[in-house]
């Protein structure tokens, strides 16, 4: 079935050139305008999507070529932006920028698998027909991407912007579709060690939203960008909805979701729902006991910068550590596996966690693990198939500190920083913890197998009651 989806890429041509900015606007503008807006973020982030989802009223997804497959990141993309108005797809780094020098992976490629014109976002800080060279080569590069359309960032005043514009309009023969004056961006969407503040810790973010889709209201060109995305190639939706086994159904799953845990992909929640199964949000800092659940999945976040509400909250600590050492299952990523820890020293201070997991935490100003991840799991375990190659991502500034007391690990880091000494994955009774974020599409046994595992306590449990 052909299906026709208005869709546009916003690209930049390199990392801060505000892309969020104007997407988080344009979500934010045509759903002022009564637009049904989906959303989408190029490559592993979980903040972006944030704003994503406060702008548009609707979830953010992920596309990623390196997470999954091509199949996979159309699939996504139909199934969540079908029957919708628009599509705005966020790029990341620069627009020809991957993996490799043959930009792999990049928001380019994913423009083209998608079939979507490009709306690149280019500064022009002290520049002016420079601007119309540099969008020259990103046509010439790859004449396969569609480049529609240009905004300008950060002009100094109407003679500097007229004049990069008519050179775009002259030399490459598209329009610029709008001229952001300079402004302090920093001051709209703050940022910090990991990037933006979440939403969750921004608390004039419905203020910060608002500023940006006046910022569009008043400098940009939306009804052309419209036109613009809805010119474009209808695309062959082979899939429709799929069922799965309701395997989890009769099970109720905590996952703690508040400012210190909020990293959670669309798709993780919902491979888990599909099952059957209860998944509710739980908050780390206020609730005292996980009674009532069958298993506990923690997110990654920002636990060093909550760190004193959350060891406040000794109670939790103690009854998930009761429950652990009971057989309580527990699947915990990044910041999970630091509230897992026995303790978190932060610039010299060290605080006592729920030590469920023999390891110490130590937070550093430089990241110990960013980027892209693979893994072979070379051992066996209830969580993945042994052989199977795992994709993720990692972006951490902490390290673990006791090297020799670790526990044993279930996979070898072929590409990445892991935990320690090239591995990660840590296992303890039912715990799975490591600093590896997964995405479901990458790697569809993961909710079955947790989901199993689950289901296998809570047999047992309820076996020994009667």
């Amino acid at each position: 079935m052909l299906v026709n989806i208005p869709r546009i890429v916003i690209a930049g041509l390199s990392g801060d050139s505000g892309k969020t900015t104007i997407s988080c606007g344009l979500m934010a503008q045509f759903s002022y305008l009564k637009y049904k807006v989906a959303a989408f973020k190029k490559g592993p982030d979980y903040i972006d999507p944030s704003w994503h989802m406060l702008a548009s009223g609707n979830n953010s997804r992920n596309l990623d070529l390196f997470l999954m497959d091509r199949k996979s990141v159309l699939k996504s993309f139909i199934s969540n932006s079908n029957g919708m108005d628009i599509a705005i797809i966020e790029g990341n780094r620069g627009l020809y920028d991957g993996l490799d020098d043959m930009g792999t992976y990049s928001t380019a490629e994913l423009s083209k698998v998608i079939k979507a014109p490009v709306i690149i976002v280019l500064n022009i800080n002290k520049m002016t027909k420079t601007a119309s060279a540099i969008i020259k080569g990103c046509q010439v590069l790859d004449k396969k991407v569609r480049i529609s359309g240009v905004i300008l960032n950060q002009s100094a005043g109407k003679r500097h912007s007229e004049v990069a514009k008519k050179s775009i309009e002259n030399d490459c023969g598209i329009p610029v579709l709008g001229v952001i004056p300079r402004k302090g961006e920093a001051d709209i969407l703050p940022s910090r060690h990991l990037g933006l503040v979440t939403p969750f810790e921004n608390k004039q973010s419905e203020i910060a939203i608002e500023t940006m889709r006046r910022i569009i209201e008043d400098n940009v060109d939306v009804s052309k960008i419209y036109q613009i995305a809805k010119e474009t190639e209808a695309l062959n939706d082979y899939w429709g909805k799929e069922k799965k086994k309701q395997i989890g159904k009769g099970l109720k799953i905590a996952y703690f979701y508040d400012k210190a845990f909020c990293f959670y992909y669309p798709e993780n929640l919902e491979a888990l729902r599909s099952t059957g199964l209860e998944l509710i949000p739980v908050s780390s800092f206020e609730t005292k006991s996980l009674d009532g659940f069958d298993g506990l999945y923690i997110g990654g976040g920002f636990p060093e910068t909550n760190i004193r509400e959350l060891v406040h909250n000794k109670e939790l600590m103690r009854d998930l550590k009761l429950k652990v050492e009971d057989g309580f299952p527990v699947y915990a990523e990044c910041g999970g596996l630091m509230y897992l820890a026995r303790k978190i020293e932060i610039d010299g201070i060290s605080f006592e966690m729920s030590d469920i997991l023999p390891i110490g935490i130590k937070m550093h100003k430089k990241p110990q693990g960013h980027g892209y991840v693979e893994a072979l799991i070379d051992t066996d375990n209830k969580f993945f198939s042994k052989e199977s190659i795992l994709r993720g991502h990692e972006f951490h500034y902490s390290g673990i500190e006791n090297q020799n007391e670790l526990l044993p690990t279930i996979m070898k880091i072929n590409k990445g920083s892991g935990a320690i000494g090239g591995r990660d994955g840590f296992i303890y009774k039912n715990v799975f913890a490591s600093y590896v974020h997964i995405h479901s599409l990458s790697i569809k046994e993961w909710s079955i197998n947790l989901v199993k595992i689950i289901k296998n306590y809570k047999n047992k449990k309820l076996s020994n009651i009667s």
